[in-house]
């Protein structure tokens, strides 16, 4: 069957079913059953639709680790391969986990820029360039969709930060709206045929994004053609007939929205037209025809048409070697530090870091999943390194200034009861996090719910002071070894709901403990049923943390550690409460002492290797006093396979950046993410990440956009551009590169063009990735589009006047 059949049959399928239904079921279709999926219709024969989280794993109706997800690297780290089919297969990945999970669209991807590198959320978005963005976007959507998976491209459009994410109104100009922040969207709408977008919580220029008209009906439908849903972010639909009348389809979660009932209801008070529900139905019955849920139908990919079987942990290693970004590798004994020759592998390595030993392998948020496994740095490099060679570890610092939820040591479950007392339901729970999102485990139902239990045993693995604590909302008692550390309330008032919600870590107690001894644990939680949640929701968290050490002593030890081995090697990081949803970030330091971890360590071993493991800049202060620096992201469930095959030279680093890393917050072109009487203007205009960075007398950064180094050296030897192929084609340029270094590598070759106009700046207009032998010649031929030189003005496109300079690398070539 042809792509225009199945569509045909679809579109009859779809009218057929929609002549059938009332005003009532209509509107029914509009408003979510429950937390994640659409309400069935069997009458037309029309099946639930299930939608998930997924930039970097599938969870599934349920947040719980009885059935794992493959976790990927953070969409930073796809970007960072400058890679649009690896981000295809990626997403076929995605799809092959969504169909074994029952679901039938992913929340993603996020397409919002890095425009301040102070936005909390970047780990989860690509890149502060449009086009590479459009381009990773593009093939995370198309290989979502060849699986027979939607998307839902999210968040349109403005969501470039967290402060009052509900409630800002963005003011932003129309040339860096349509240039910048529309510019994904429209890349991946006409290039990957999406079908479905996701309204952002935020407003645009004085409208909330769920009731924008101008930009859903004039420019994602009218101008761009895009004829899927339109779903709000969760809880973000505020006005019934604002909503329907802006254009958007779908208002989630359920049952409680603004539309089912309240539309129709508007419908019949002569509040809104009918047209405008049928037109929205129409688009919702698509989306089911596509993914196989409409009876009649034929689904846009059958089954049998899928792609191949992925190996989720091979790929999830891949995509994770291939984002780790090489910024610095000096020179010792004449030789590049990295990869670890056999000299530094049998002098000894000293791994230092918490990181080391307990990554942090994905942002917070809706983005988190449950892999069934995650392999540590440390794990990785003890079952690489040859027998015999002395592999030491040291904490250094540890990053965390909070409580985490109870991990290594806790065996946990977590027990619903009734009021009476009589069980509900349980499951068990990897760590001490507890998270249930309108579908609850079996047998438990919340109107009847009263207690969450999670109890279990904890078997410490040092002697000392153990804490413990709590964070969620409602009423608890935490009790350790048969002592009770706290018994009472905890409400954190925050101004974004769901942080205000899962609340504030909080430490109540120590309790002095012997290690290899298993004690009892209980944290009894009442959730507060008397105050109204727009959602059925549970959750808490039984905080943990080791006896503290003397920061000094653990500094000291580190160094001692680095002095007696051949190279050191240590990684540092962010944590959760410094990176994820719902907030922004006030600095870009390091959390604790890290950055003196590394200060004295480099002092001691000039063979320092640091890894950061981070989902967004961060400052490096000591960069120039180290051998080498190795960005891996938040480098998903295989990262610690990934960065052992990279410093031991098995695979090379084949990531670049993409994002301006700065010296020091105070350098970069935006750092106001916080509004103002509700208003954050985007004054900057066009002059975000490089952009304003490439500028005349402004400061260097430590490493710009598209910085990256690997295992080999390339030499541009040619540099040519013919007039393009069609019409949207300025013109068609070819470079050709030739690896003289010792072994393969990749070189990924970018294009910048900068157009005739006085103080322009450079921008990327493509880019292609190569691969050669040592010696060999590789050529990229690379399409340059005429957008990259038109402007936004007076409401059009208009193309810049030239002559245009076009450069790569070293070579530049005049375009007339």
């Amino acid at each position: 069957m042809t792509v225009e059949t199945g569509d045909a049959e679809r579109e009859r399928a779809v009218e057929a079913a929609l002549r059938t239904l009332g005003l009532d079921d209509k509107a029914r279709l509009l408003a979510g059953h429950d937390m994640w999926s659409l309400p069935a219709l069997p009458a037309i024969g029309l099946g639930s639709l299930v939608m998930s989280d997924g930039p970097i794993g599938v969870r599934g109706r349920r947040w719980t680790a009885d059935d794992p997800s493959v976790a990927l690297p953070s969409p930073t780290a796809l970007a960072a391969t400058w890679d649009p089919e690896l981000a295809r297969r990626a997403g076929r990945l995605l799809a092959q986990e969504a169909n074994r999970k029952g679901v039938h669209v992913l929340l993603a991807p996020t397409v919002n820029l890095h425009r301040s590198p102070l936005g909390g959320r970047h780990f989860e978005a690509y890149s502060e360039d449009p086009l590479l963005t459009g381009a990773i976007g593009t093939g995370y959507v198309l290989g979502v969709q060849d699986g027979g998976v939607g998307v839902t491209v999210k968040h349109f459009v403005g969501n470039e930060a967290e402060t009052d994410r509900f409630t800002v109104d963005n003011r932003i100009a129309a040339r860096p709206l349509r240039e910048l922040y529309l510019a994904p969207f429209e890349a991946i709408v006409t290039g990957a045929r999406p079908w479905g977008v996701m309204a952002a919580y935020n407003a645009v220029n004085g409208v909330t994004m769920t009731e924008h008209a101008d930009l859903i009906g004039g420019v994602l439908r009218g101008e761009w053609g895009f004829d899927g849903v339109v779903v709000s972010d969760w809880l973000a639909a505020r006005s019934t007939v604002g909503a329907i009348r802006g254009g958007l389809d779908l208002a989630m979660p359920g049952p409680h929205t603004v539309y089912g009932e309240a539309l129709a209801a508007a419908v019949r008070a002569g509040e809104v037209e009918e047209e405008l529900v049928e037109a929205a139905a129409r688009r919702v019955l698509r989306l089911a025809a596509r993914v196989g849920l409409l009876a009649g139908a034929p689904a846009a990919v059958a089954p049998a048409d899928r792609p191949a079987a992925v190996d989720g942990d091979a790929l999830a290693r891949e995509i994770a070697g291939r984002g780790c970004v090489l910024l610095r590798n000096a020179i010792r004994d004449e030789a590049p530090v990295l990869p670890l020759d056999a000299a530094a592998v049998h002098g000894g390595v000293a791994l230092i870091g918490a990181a080391a030993r307990e990554p942090r392998i994905l942002g917070g948020g809706s983005a988190q999943v449950f892999p069934g496994h995650v392999v540590p740095l440390l794990d990785a490099l003890r079952d690489a390194l040859p027998a015999g060679v002395r592999l030491g570890y040291a904490l250094g610092a540890d990053p965390s200034e909070e409580l985490a939820p109870a991990a290594a040591g806790f065996a946990l479950r977590a027990v619903a009861r009734a009021a009476d007392g009589h069980e509900l339901g349980s499951e068990a729970l990897p760590s001490g996090q507890l998270q249930w999102f309108g579908e609850l485990p079996p047998g438990v139902d919340y109107d009847e719910l009263h207690s969450v239990e999670v109890c279990g045993t904890f078997t410490p693995a040092v002697d000392g002071d153990h804490r413990f604590g709590t964070r969620g909302t409602g009423a608890f008692t935490l009790t350790v070894a048969g002592r009770t550390l706290y018994d009472g309330p905890q409400f954190d008032p925050h101004s974004d709901p769901f942080e205000a919600f899962f609340g504030t870590p909080t430490q109540r107690g120590t309790v002095r403990l012997a290690a290899g001894e298993p004690v009892p644990v209980s944290l009894l939680h009442l959730p507060p049923k008397a105050v109204e949640l727009p959602v059925q929701a549970v959750g808490f968290s039984l905080l943990h943390g080791g006896p503290e050490r003397d920061e000094e002593e653990l500094l000291t030890e580190a160094v001692a550690a680095a002095r007696a081995a051949y190279t050191a090697v240590v990684v540092v990081g962010t944590t959760e409460r410094v990176e994820s949803e719902g907030f922004d970030r006030r600095d870009l330091r390091l959390p604790g002492r890290q950055d003196e971890l590394v200060a004295r360590v480099a002092a001691a071993n000039p063979r320092t290797v640091v890894i950061v493991n981070s989902g967004a800049p961060v400052e490096l202060p000591w960069r120039d006093e180290v051998a080498a620096v190795l960005v891996c992201w938040f480098p998903g469930q295989e990262g610690g396979a990934a960065l052992a095959d990279i410093l031991l030279g098995v695979t090379e680093p084949g990531g670049r950046l993409p994002t301006t890393w700065p010296v020091r917050l105070a350098d970069a072109p935006v750092t106001e993410v916080t509004p103002r009487a509700g208003v954050l203007a985007y004054d900057e205009g066009v002059l975000v990440g490089y952009r304003a960075w490439r500028r005349p007398g402004v400061p260097a950064p430590a490493y710009p956009f598209g910085h990256g180094l690997g295992y080999t050296s390339w030499a541009y030897e040619e540099l040519s551009a013919l007039p393009g192929s069609g019409e949207a084609e300025l013109a068609s340029v070819t470079v050709r590169v030739r690896n003289v270094g010792r072994r393969a590598g990749r070189e990924v070759v970018q294009l910048y063009l900068t157009g005739s106009e006085a103080g322009a700046p450079a921008v990327l207009a493509g880019f292609a990735s190569v691969s050669a032998g040592p010696g060999e010649v590789a050529e990229a031929v690379v399409p340059l589009a005429r957008r990259a030189v038109s402007t936004w003005s007076d409401g059009a496109w208009r193309l810049a006047p030239g002559p245009y300079d076009l450069a790569v690398g070293p070579l530049t070539v005049r375009i007339p």
